[in-house]
């Protein structure tokens, strides 16, 4: 959307940098990314970096309501409840899809968690773009005028929270069989902490330990959460030596209790220029009958798993726990990003976090992924190129200013 850098980039763009851009990212743990990586960052416009903010602003806003948590216990009560429960969230990730409405570019409020996502890689990210093409330091992909230093900082602080980094561990189920591992080898090379399973945990009381490389049993004070309920309790074949509901004498960096309540179940709440019509099913009152504008979607699913795209009455009457589904409106994504042979529809995904004392998160980083598809994802952009996970990049405060 920064003309200046898209043709500039393509001008550059060749099979072999691109090549040479994945062997880099491969380079640091002899690994390359099990997900696409795409070709390309996305260049956003001023324009709609301040929709976006202003977006998030909205998000945040009603997160900070005194009776958000009443609002949200229901969310709990249809999932588990970990004791101990801060006060906010960690972890914000804010999805918008970039649209096009009444005829202009706006982005809509696809999804929101309450969870960690790919934030230590997305640094390195930006570290190997600009490796290919050294113009892109012009610009950023970290907002408020932080820069690379700095947001190590503030990651270390929100994870480890002055704690030890042998007292501080990222818990994953089966982590490096994770599509996500690339994140998790950076969080610990760049942070410092261990990466641990969560069979290899050992309960003593109220304590956790964890066994280091010389089989030293560590005790454990905060956990970096990034197991996601709805595939532990997929995983019947696991043995743990504890429970997430027992009350435990740890520290969570992302309490698993956010990512319920901050989800797809708090959707429906929110209206304005940046949101979806979004309904719960069992507070649906009749089926429109234009279902092809809509899309069913579990509430706490991950990834898009058991999002149904076209729909059909029985689709809706066959689901018994109504409770545990939304019904959607479908967005009119715009193919914004001018790639080689066509456009590519955008959808970023602003990566925020909430500091312990803080009275709001900051927001700091972000995600894109690219598409060509009806809808962002893997399975609907099999065997093409110029799609995936990359990042969006701004124009920094200095060059905007001078640019004004």
């Amino acid at each position: 959307m920064i003309s200046k850098y898209r043709e500039l980039f393509n001008a550059q763009f060749s099979d072999k940098k691109y090549q040479d851009f994945k062997n880099d990212i491969a380079s640091d743990f002899n690994y390359l990314p099990t997900f696409r990586v795409a070709e390309t960052p996305f260049f956003i416009s001023k324009n709609l970096k301040q929709q976006l903010i202003e977006g998030c602003q909205e998000v945040i806003t009603f997160i900070k309501q005194e009776e958000f948590k009443t609002l949200t216990d229901k969310s709990l009560e249809l999932n588990h409840k970990v004791p101990n429960e801060d006060k906010h969230t960690t972890f914000l990730a804010i999805d918008f899809g970039i649209c096009i409405e009444n005829g202009e570019i706006v982005p809509k409020l696809i999804e929101v968690q309450g969870f960690p996502s790919l934030y230590n890689y997305q640094a390195n990210l930006y570290e190997k773009f600009k490796n290919q093409y050294p113009f892109l330091e012009e610009l950023t992909p970290f907002f408020d005028g932080i820069d690379n230093h700095k947001y190590q900082e503030i990651l270390k602080e929100v994870i480890c929270n002055s704690h030890p980094n042998e007292n501080v561990i990222l818990l994953e189920i089966e982590p490096e069989k994770q599509n996500t591992k690339i994140d998790f080898y950076y969080c610990n090379r760049d942070i410092g902490i261990p990466i641990i399973c969560v069979t290899d945990l050992i309960k003593k009381d109220k304590q956790l330990f964890y066994r280091n490389s010389k089989g030293i049993e560590i005790l454990v004070k905060r956990i970096y959460n990034r197991v996601i309920f709805d595939e532990l309790n997929l995983r019947n074949d696991l043995k743990l030596n504890f429970h997430f509901t027992d009350d435990l004498d740890v520290e969570w960096a992302g309490h698993p209790n956010w990512f319920f309540r901050i989800s797809k179940f708090i959707l429906p709440y929110l209206k304005g220029k940046y949101f979806i019509g979004t309904t719960l099913l069992s507070e649906l009152k009749e089926i429109p009958k234009d279902l092809e504008n809509y899309v069913l979607k579990p509430l706490f699913s991950f990834s898009g798993t058991g999002v149904i795209f076209h729909l059909k009455k029985e689709d809706l009457e066959n689901v018994i726990e109504k409770e545990l589904y939304i019904l959607q409106k479908k967005v009119n994504y715009i193919p914004i990003v001018q790639s080689l042979d066509g456009k590519v529809k955008a959808e970023v995904r602003v990566l925020c976090v909430w500091k312990k004392e803080d009275e709001s998160p900051t927001l700091l980083c972000n995600l894109v992924r690219l598409s060509r598809g009806e809808m962002i994802g893997v399975k609907f952009n099999k065997d093409k190129d110029w799609v995936g996970g990359t990042l969006g990049l701004f124009e920094s405060e200095r060059l905007a200013e001078i640019n004004l």
